[in-house]
Formats: C-alpha cells, sequence, structure tokens
C-alpha cells in the first residue's frame, strides 16, 4: 500500500508539501496542488485518518457508548445517529458498556486515544466525573444525567399516562404494570406517568419489576396465576408484552375480551405478535437523528439554544385493546 513517501516522490516535492495538500493547511501553488492530487489518484493514497486527526486536533469521529447492543430501542436509534453522521462526515465508534462502569470506563480512554470529537451516552453511568474530564461535547440519550449535559429524550411521563389512560377508559379495573428495572430513570418516569393517571380515577395498580433484556417469564406467569382478576396489563416494552401475551394464551384468557394489554416501544414485534399489540410508540430513529443533529451542533458551535429534548409519543392502538379504530 503507498504511503506518503510514495505520493511525495512521484509528484516531486517534498512529504511537508503532500502533508499541506492532504490537510488543506499552508499554502500550495495550484500547479504543485495539481500534480500531488494527481499523484494521489494515481497511487491510490488513503491518507492515514488516525495520523492527521493528531495533526488537525480533530477527527471527524464521534463515540456512542450504549449499555446493550441488543435491545431493538437503541438498534433504532443507532440507525437515526448514524444517518446525520454520514450525511455530514462523521464516523461512529459504537460501544456496548454491557452496563460494566470498567467496560465503559476503558471506552472513554479509547476515545481520547482516538481523538474523539464527541459522545453520545445511553448508558445509567455513575463515573459522569469522568466524561465531564474528557472536556469534549456530550449529550445524552434517553434521560438526563446532568442539567449541565444535554440530552435528547422520549417523553416517558407522557408514555405512562396515554398507556394508563387507554386501560382505563376501556373499562379496566384491576391492572397489572409490568415494567422494567426500577433504577431506570425511564422506568421511573414511565411509571410516574402510569400512576398520575390512576390517581385521577381512583385506581390502583400491582407492580412488577422485570429484565428488559431477558424478562423472567416464571415470574410474569406467577403474577398471573396469582391476580385471576385482573383485566388491564401495561407492560414496560413490547418484549415483556409478548410474554405475558403467551402467558395469558396458555392460562386460557382471551385477549382483549378478558384482558387488554398495551406494551411500551412500537418495535417491529408488536405488528407480528397474535393478537398484534397496542403499544406506545417511541420515535426512536428521531431521538438518534437529534441527538447526533444536537452532538454537531456543540462541535460546531459549542451552544445548544434548547439543551434538553423531549420527543413526544404516541399511542398505537391494534388488536390488545378494545377499539374501534385499529392500526394494522
Amino acid at each position: 500500500m503507498p504511503n506518503i513517501k510514495d505520493v511525495a516522490k512521484k509528484a516531486n516535492v517534498s512529504v511537508a508539501t503532500v502533508s499541506r495538500v492532504i490537510n488543506h493547511k499552508g499554502y500550495v501553488n495550484i500547479e504543485t496542488r495539481l500534480l500531488v492530487e494527481k499523484a494521489i489518484k494515481e497511487l491510490k493514497y488513503i491518507p492515514n485518518e488516525f495520523a492527521r486527526s493528531l495533526f488537525k486536533k480533530i477527527s471527524k469521529t464521534i463515540g456512542v457508548i450504549f449499555p446493550h447492543l441488543s435491545n431493538s430501542f437503541y438498534y433504532n436509534v443507532l440507525e437515526g445517529i448514524e444517518e446525520f453522521a454520514f450525511e455530514n462526515g462523521y464516523k461512529v465508534m459504537i460501544c456496548n458498556s454491557n452496563e460494566d462502569e470498567e467496560r465503559e470506563e476503558e471506552y472513554l480512554n479509547q476515545f481520547v486515544k482516538y481523538n474523539i470529537d464527541g459522545i453520545i451516552i445511553g448508558s445509567n453511568s455513575n463515573i459522569l466525573s469522568r466524561y465531564k474530564e474528557l472536556n469534549i461535547p456530550i449529550v445524552s440519550i434517553d434521560r438526563i444525567i446532568d442539567e449541565e449535559i444535554p440530552s435528547v429524550s422520549s417523553d416517558n411521563v407522557g408514555g405512562g399516562y396515554v398507556a394508563a389512560k387507554k386501560l382505563v377508559e376501556n373499562g379496566c379495573k384491576n391492572i397489572i404494570h409490568f415494567r422494567g428495572p426500577s433504577i431506570l430513570l425511564t422506568v421511573q418516569d414511565r411509571t410516574i406517568g402510569f400512576n398520575k393517571c390512576l390517581d385521577e380515577n381512583n385506581l390502583t395498580c400491582d407492580i412488577v419489576d422485570l429484565a428488559f433484556i431477558d424478562p423472567e417469564s416464571k415470574l410474569i406467569r406467577v403474577c398471573l396465576e396469582n391476580n385471576p382478576n385482573i383485566d388491564g396489563i401495561f407492560c414496560d416494552s413490547d418484549t415483556i408484552a409478548a410474554i405475558v401475551l403467551s402467558e395469558l394464551n396458555h392460562m386460557g384468557k382471551k385477549v382483549p375480551d378478558d384482558v387488554q394489554v398495551v406494551g411500551y416501544d412500537n418495535i417491529i414485534l408488536s405488528q407480528l405478535i397474535i393478537p398484534k399489540l397496542s403499544t406506545v410508540s417511541q420515535k426512536m430513529f428521531e431521538i438518534g437523528k437529534e441527538a447526533m443533529i444536537s452532538l454537531h451542533t456543540l462541535m460546531e458551535n459549542g451552544t445548544l439554544d434548547d439543551k434538553h429534548k423531549l420527543i413526544p409519543v404516541e399511542l398505537i392502538e391494534r388488536e390488545s385493546t378494545k377499539s374501534n379504530n385499529l392500526t394494522k
């Protein structure tokens, strides 16, 4: 593979001149520039991006840290990030922390090593001080981790509220909320919204904490068997809802006649299971794109007019709730 010295030799110029042409730094007369560009093209020379980033102190690369890449939410958010990044000439370094702080910190060390221009974080980090030490633009996904760090979040409080409203308006009185881990801010916000609507209607619900990645079906089954009068269920993810529907089917419960179920996220699965799932739709692609737009603005201008953006949600009505306005 040709290197910068080969280009200099072919163009009959110095390595420093080639470097100035590649990095658009310093004066090079037009004739010499054309000779260098011709040599680069003929040799099919590809500049060393890492070396250029050190020289220019800008890498055109952003780092993304998510707690899990198997989660459909983060996969769809990542597509939004990547689209805007690609359109604006940025590369994306994707890291999966797996909820491991040591692993997350090692990724931060790699970001420093490779001169990352900015970071999008989706983890529930307890090493916030380490992020601040980097002194580079940061945007948080789906939660406010610090008032000074910009964020782009889904309206989780609103999402919980509309889920409860649907069940209440459909006559549900005995309700279970199968949610994610209570330590997560998103779960806390959905619970706040859900309970607010129930309180307004003098209702309460049983709350069961589950894992988002691998919900325990046995626990769900036991809860349903111990609560035979349940007529409404809210699940903090479509994955949890799919397991709930399966367990209800095994118990001989008809959905939505006996029990109505509302999920959360509106992933592809929600349209494929039987019955099709009514769910709170998060605009995951938009969240990712808006996060990258905010980060790009910070990297270019250093300031944001709207530091904490809230993306609205929407209830998609399908077959798991009683309705005259079903979405296919």
